[in-house]
């Protein structure tokens, strides 16, 4: 699966600190290579978002035609505030 980021996402990853920023970006390298991302991921109830557990971290995301499409990028406790 190819990923895309939103540049919300991609301006939230690239406030995170280096290490962070690798340690997301390597899993989500492993994770669109899997054949069925989806089975390491949990849906978000009420909306079509799914998320994957990074660390500390959630990746909120979407999948349509192949595609990860990460939403936001957010510490957990901030995480599932405000979702749009």
């Amino acid at each position: 699966m190819q990923i895309i980021y939103s540049a919300k996402a991609s301006n939230e990853l690239s406030d995170f600190p280096a290490q962070i920023q690798v340690r997301i970006s390597q899993k989500m390298s492993l994770y669109s290579q899997q054949p069925n991302p989806i089975k390491f991921a949990k849906p978000i109830s009420g909306t079509e978002l799914f998320r994957f557990r990074i660390g500390d971290y959630r990746v909120l995301f979407k999948v349509s035609n192949n595609i990860i499409f990460v939403v936001t990028i957010k510490k957990r406790d901030k995480a599932y505030l405000n979702l749009d």
